[in-house]
């Protein structure tokens, strides 16, 4: 029953038509889901990933008109991408370089091949080279980046916190994480929490900071990280952490998988996310993100909803 990778990512964005060039333009990322938030409709959910949506493969936005994120503690500080090898982080750099983004040196960090970098809001991003770890990612053909260089999925999630047990009591305790490794980064302990076998695709990195303040969140930064569950597992754990104490949304249906959301004691939001029933339940799979998908409870409400956002294309 214990969580076996990372299911997605979701971030911020006051500039989400410049985000949506980013990430689909520059980094080859196929638009699977234009949606809205399903708490504040005026704001947009854009949703990321490989040419068939897979689970593991998520990165989305919320577009929320915030300042930028004062960065500090108790938040995920980096978001890591993840592609083939060593060859496809040089190519990234290239690509990346030529394009006008701002990228460190490619450099070996925890035994793997890393090229760091930002997206126009300063979101903190990092390529790594998998070794072919996690689930084979779908190619996506609407994208000028060759097949064997594309983004694979996500790879660890990096957050920046005063104390690792604070965060342990929920990601090891409660959720069966193990703790797998430690190395260093920027003369400070990093703590790799593992599911499963591990790999790059199925870890949580804990940066050990007591020094910084918190953050402040904002534009740039991100809002909370999904670890997959199977769906046969799903009740089990909406019936498990009230019976363990544990505080948590309650079983939250946002049609196209289904979650619980919980935050540890450093103040991160971890998701529990189901893999199904996936984002082709509404849309045919060929034309994923073409237009606005609402969840059937909101659907009566979509001209208005429509009439509240601004065209993305």
């Amino acid at each position: 029953m214990i969580p076996h990778g990372l299911h997605h990512v979701t971030a911020v964005s006051a500039a989400i038509r410049d985000n949506l060039r980013f990430y689909t333009d520059t980094l080859g990322l196929r638009l699977v889901k234009r949606s809205v938030n399903q708490d504040d409709v005026s704001a947009y959910h854009l949703f990321y990933a490989d040419g068939a949506g897979s689970p593991g493969s998520d990165l989305t936005f919320f577009d929320f008109a915030v300042p930028p994120e004062r960065r500090g503690a108790h938040v995920v500080t980096r978001t890591h991408l993840r592609v083939a090898d060593d060859g496809a982080v040089a190519w990234w750099e290239a690509r990346l370089r030529d394009r006008g983004v701002a990228v460190e040196a490619p450099a070996t960090v925890d035994g793997r091949t890393t090229l760091a970098f930002e997206d126009p809001e300063g979101q903190r991003l990092a390529l790594v080279a998998d070794g072919g770890a996690g689930d084979p990612p779908v190619p996506w053909g609407g994208t000028d980046v060759p097949e064997a260089m594309q983004i694979r999925g996500l790879g660890p999630a990096r957050a920046t916190v005063p104390r690792a047990d604070a965060s342990e009591v929920l990601l090891v305790q409660v959720f069966g994480l193990r703790h797998d490794r430690t190395y260093e980064l920027d003369g400070r302990e990093v703590r790799v929490l593992a599911m499963g076998e591990g790999g790059p695709h199925a870890e949580v990195h804990l940066e050990i900071a007591p020094d910084l303040p918190a953050a402040r969140p904002g534009a740039g930064g991100v809002h909370h990280v999904a670890l997959r569950v199977r769906d046969e597992d799903y009740r089990a754990w909406s019936d498990r952490l009230p019976q363990l104490g544990v505080p948590n949304s309650g079983p939250v249906d946002r049609f196209w998988f289904e979650s619980l959301y919980v935050r540890d004691g450093n103040g991160l939001l971890f998701e529990l996310a189901t893999d199904g029933p996936g984002f082709a339940v509404d849309e045919d799979p060929a034309h994923l993100g073409e237009t606005v998908v609402l969840p059937p409870f909101l659907e009566p409400r979509r001209a208005q909803i429509e009439a509240g956002l601004t065209p993305l294309d």
